[in-house]
């Protein structure tokens, strides 16, 4: 006998359901997905927290007719098991699977592609108002999270929106638990009164006759609003979005599906933009997820029993590293401040905030704030390390140039997730910071070999004066052993780790190791390649590219970034500006397109970057030029 979950293949299908048969539904998609994110990690968290609601949006609304955006995406599981992709879960973000964001070329029911955070608004946005100019009739619903709603674009779309008076359904999903208290049977009658046509209806009717009466009318007209605004700021909690243009409804139970369903098909025959507040439990059905809802907002494979996270190996990680690197020097240098944007534990700086509060500054998912604000602290003395995975420092690039590297002001900019980062795909690699960092005046660029090397680079940092990018990848580092002692390094210097005769590996980053195993590779084959450590993407050791020109005659560079504008570039660059002859150059790195998802070591393969890949390619080069 099928379950209940088994026979839902599309949206259309919950129709037929009751609402008791929806609340057993929303118990076997949890234990669905509890089951298999635990074999393939994943965002297990807030999906837990959105069931009854996406059950409710999809009860109601006729998906693909109309159109749901979810904001960054990592909430969408259920939107994907409800739209025919229940069979494929065990794929996914495995490589060739489904992706764990909406993906407009993997369903007809996902509108808006996602991943980075609060775009959801201008989206919908968008969407009606082009349905507008069409003359179409289809809702379009944002679902944003109270998190995506701490980025600035979030709010210019709120703005924009409630200007346009246009018909648009925002769904603010609140799982901030202290809020919950607050709101009780108050909260969901307001709510009901608020959607109530007959209540919409007498309010509608009283103004306008009160405006008919001759004389006095306006006037009473105009204070009875200021009354009724009066009583709105008292009563009403959204005041802020009503403020903005929107008719606010909530805050209400987000577990609640009748209430849900009641409140969305009201919200349906209302007119102009509408914000939807609504209060869910991240993690919800799963004791580990609801008492560690950031553990596991983003989880890798765990034992289902326990909620433990199934590790491999011991070794360190770049991040840890970093961590405890600038904690260390903290320590010792009181002008040392970090910031990131959302990110304390995904960045490192967990330790930090717990040793100096007042030092830390967590500033929401706001990534341009935080390097504005870096810049004006570094105007007051102080040394300010901004903490950012690559993917979102994209978000900042104006205020990069601008306010940081313009004004030549000594900000460190920490990259983690430099490079590939596996199961999260292509809105999360962090494959073009060399790319739109390097054109950057005053900049200085530097991408460590392991994570010894990552700990001089943030000491070296420190004690520059003048704006610097570290990038790194996730994962754990190489197992090398830890200096002691932190050493200064000689900016624009590389080191050369690896000598030969044949041809030279100019690598970058985390392709120094892996340049260094395919040494080894083409070795045993008679071809000896000699190995650089660049260590500085900016500025170049140029003294060693002219060395290397001259002994070799055959360069490879090597980098985890896209070849456009790349490290593989700027030495090209280098050596056209210098007029030198005679010197073959090959660059390896990532084509000019967007890369899937996948285990690091599968996009590493598949694209000739992983030790034999790039043994072959240059054996294959080394023997094509001697011939």
């Amino acid at each position: 006998m099928k379950t209940l979950l088994e026979a839902i293949d599309k949206p259309q299908d919950l129709k037929k359901l009751s609402h008791e048969q929806i609340k057993l539904l929303a118990e076997e998609i949890r234990h669905f997905l509890i089951c298999s994110v635990s074999k393939t990690g994943g965002h297990l968290a807030p999906n837990l927290g959105v069931v009854e609601l996406t059950l409710a949006i999809h009860k109601v609304f006729n998906s693909p007719i109309d159109k749901i955006v979810w904001d960054v995406g990592h909430q969408s599981y259920i939107h994907k098991i409800l739209t025919g992709r229940r069979d494929g879960f065990a794929t996914l973000r495995q490589f060739g699977g489904i992706s764990g964001f909406p993906k407009i070329s993997e369903s007809v029911h996902d509108f808006f592609g996602t991943g980075h955070s609060s775009t959801s608004i201008s989206a919908a946005l968008g969407m009606a108002l082009a349905r507008d100019i069409a003359g179409d009739k289809e809702h379009i619903l944002a679902v944003i999270g109270d998190g995506s709603l701490t980025g600035g674009q979030a709010y210019e779309a709120l703005n924009h929106a409630g200007h346009t008076g246009t018909n648009m359904i925002v769904i603010l999903n609140d799982n901030e638990m202290s809020i919950a208290k607050n709101v009780g049977a108050m909260s969901e009658y307001l709510s009901k009164m608020r959607t109530e046509p007959k209540y919409t209806k007498i309010k509608q009717d009283i103004e306008f006759l009160l405006r008919r009466i001759p004389a006095i009318g306006e006037s009473v007209a105009k204070t009875v609003e200021r009354v009724k605004d009066s009583l709105r700021y008292l009563l009403v909690p959204g005041v802020l979005f009503e403020e903005l243009g929107f008719n606010y409804i909530g805050p209400i139970d987000g577990h609640n599906f009748e209430l849900l369903s009641e409140v969305l098909e009201k919200a349906k025959k209302m007119q102009g933009p509408i914000l939807i507040h609504v209060l869910t439990c991240k993690g919800k059905g799963y004791k580990p997820a609801e008492c560690n809802p950031d553990k596991f907002h983003g989880v890798g494979p765990y034992c289902i029993e326990s909620g433990e996270v199934i590790k491999n190996g011991n070794t360190p990680t770049y991040t840890a590293i970093f961590g405890e690197t600038l904690l260390h020097l903290a320590k010792q240098d009181k002008r040392i401040v970090a910031i990131t944007a959302a990110m304390p534990e995904g960045t490192g700086l967990k330790k930090f905030a717990a040793e100096f509060p007042k030092r830390f500054f967590d500033v929401g998912i706001a990534e341009q704030n935080a390097v504005t604000m870096a810049a004006g602290m570094a105007t007051k003395g102080m040394r300010p390390v901004v903490a950012l995975y690559s993917t979102f420092a994209q978000r900042a690039y104006d205020q990069i140039l601008h306010d940081i590297c313009l004004q030549k002001l000594p900000v460190l900019f920490a990259l983690d997730r430099a490079g590939i980062v596996g199961e999260d795909g292509p809105t999360h690699h962090g494959l073009f910071d060399y790319s739109y960092l390097r054109h950057i005046p005053n900049l200085t660029i530097m991408a460590p070999k392991d994570e010894n090397e990552l700990r001089h680079m943030v000491f070296t940092a420190l004690n520059t004066n003048g704006p610097v990018a570290i990038r790194y990848p996730r994962g754990s580092g190489l197992g090398v052993p830890i200096d002691q002692s932190l050493q200064q390094l000689t900016i624009g210097v590389a080191d050369e780790v690896k000598t030969g005769t044949n041809v030279a590996f100019l690598a970058v980053g985390s392709m120094v190791g892996t340049c260094i195993e395919a040494r080894e590779i083409l070795a045993s084959e008679g071809i000896l390649a000699s190995v650089i450590n660049a260590r500085f993407i900016k500025p170049l050791d140029e003294q060693m590219i002219r060395k290397v020109c001259k002994n070799f005659g055959i360069i490879i560079t090597v980098e985890e970034n896209v070849l456009a504008g790349g490290f593989g570039s700027s030495v090209l660059e280098y050596i056209h500006d210098q007029n030198i002859d005679d010197v073959n150059v090959l660059r390896l790195g990532f084509p000019d397109q967007f890369i899937e998802q996948g285990a690091r070591k599968q996009i590493l393969a598949k694209y000739g970057l992983d030790a034999a890949g790039i043994a072959s390619t240059a054996k294959s080069y080394v023997q094509k030029i001697k011939v």
